[in-house]
């Protein structure tokens, strides 16, 4: 689809529906920047707004919205050995278009739901689904907001932007290639069911416990449209738990956080073989977030830490157990709403496994059979208007698959991998 990124600005300055905001934004009567640093990035009010599950405001008989992304991505070396990872590189794509139907449903349950077209794979499926009855209890100076969760992706429910499911960087290039090791929380969505409980206490103490299951049978729904054959099977309920200490002063123009968070999943190896030995992964995570919010100067700093153990009990890996981390620094900067700056470090490290790691193929190999890939994004934003997103990215990597030179062991080097990607985002 080549018609272009300034064909789809101009529809979206004069057609009717330009002046609509999301539901979220019509149920509360608030603009979507008082709930979001930048959207998805929650603000103090967007974090209240999430724990009250969805509920706060009037209930629309209609809480329908809209969500498009337009995209070009310009990778630094398109190699022609392999011209199926950049079919796409240099053209304008619709990368993603999705209907929301999200809001309150009663005065203590609301719910955020999408459904997702890829413009690059031409599917369509379920997306981020969270579900919430909450409540809150007042007594002599005491108060605690509780609620329940069902949903699809781990930590989406989660209320803070430091960790993978909501975390920066907020879109990214769907034509590029990226490094072959992520940790097993951050690589469920759509594949599992979690029904949980929360709290927070004084606005300051915040925890969370969540059981995960295979989304089958009576959940079905939450994975409707995604690829079966590849979806996880996971044995039994897999724990999730979180616990978190925030502050907030100035009147809400300060906030800080410092958390924990784990997750333990047994997987079988093959998801049409839902017996015998499993697959465990035991994820500990640690994070940090500081957040200064006025109207004319916006800041935040995260960092968020993940640790994992994998013990291959039931696949035959090169090693019977392994470590993996994953680290990621980001600091976003916004001056009148309008103006954005964001920039991040990440890093991926863990032991040497050949099986695991090294597909044998140029661009997504790792000769080495190491996951190590660290590097960098910049990402500048310019918001014309509060429902409609410029963005203009670049990630550098420094290390990719295991190496900085001739990593897959085809003469392919880390910074080959270097992207630069151009996003319109619509919000209507």
């Amino acid at each position: 689809m080549r018609y272009g990124v300034v064909g789809a600005l101009i529809l979206a300055f004069t057609a009717n529906v330009a002046h609509a905001v999301p539901s979220f934004a019509r149920q509360t009567h608030l603009e979507c920047m008082a709930c979001h640093v930048s959207w998805p990035e929650l603000t103090p009010t967007g974090r209240q707004f999430k724990l009250n599950g969805y509920t706060l405001g009037e209930q629309l008989r209609l809480p329908i919205a809209g969500m498009l992304q337009m995209s070009r991505t310009s990778t630094s070396n398109v190699d022609p050995r392999s011209p199926d990872n950049f079919q796409k590189d240099r053209d304008v794509v619709v990368q993603q278009g999705s209907i929301f139907l999200s809001g309150k449903l009663s005065d203590h349950v609301g719910a955020f739901s999408q459904w997702t077209y890829d413009g690059v794979a031409h599917h369509s499926n379920v997306d981020n689904v969270d579900v919430r009855y909450a409540n809150r209890i007042e007594d002599g100076g005491n108060d605690l907001i509780y609620g329940f969760t069902l949903h699809n992706n781990p930590m989406m429910q989660d209320i803070y932007n430091t960790a993978p499911t909501w975390g920066f960087p907020f879109a990214s290039s769907p034509v590029t290639v990226g490094p072959n090791a992520s940790t097993t929380i951050e690589s469920l969505a759509q594949q599992v069911a979690g029904i949980g409980g929360y709290a927070l206490w004084q606005n300051t103490l915040y925890g969370e416990f969540t059981g995960y299951r295979t989304a089958d049978q009576a959940f079905s729904l939450l994975r409707a449209g995604t690829d079966k054959s590849s979806d996880a099977a996971l044995k039994g309920i897999n724990p999730y738990w979180r616990l978190a200490l925030q502050h907030e002063w100035g009147e809400g123009t300060h906030s800080a956080m410092i958390g924990t968070y784990g997750m333990t999943v047994n997987r079988y190896p093959d998801n049409t073989l839902t017996t015998g030995p499993t697959d465990r992964f035991r994820d500990m995570g640690f994070d940090a977030q500081y957040q200064y919010i006025t109207d004319e100067h916006r800041i935040t700093t995260q960092i968020n830490y993940i640790r994992e153990t994998q013990d291959w009990n039931a696949s035959a890996q090169s090693n019977p157990s392994d470590k993996l981390e994953s680290f990621r620094t980001k600091a976003t900067y916004y001056y009148q709403k309008k103006y954005g700056i964001n920039l991040s470090y990440f890093s991926i490290k863990g032991g040497a496994d050949a099986t695991l790691y090294d597909t044998g193929a140029s661009i997504t190999g790792s000769s080495g059979g190491s996951p190590n890939s660290n590097g960098y994004t910049w990402e500048l934003n310019y918001l014309p208007r509060r429902d409609i997103r410029l963005v203009m990215q670049y990630t550098g990597y420094t290390r990719f698959n295991g190496a900085k030179f001739n990593y897959d062991g085809f003469g392919r080097n880390a910074s080959d991998n270097n992207t630069l990607y151009l996003l319109s985002w619509f919000m209507f």
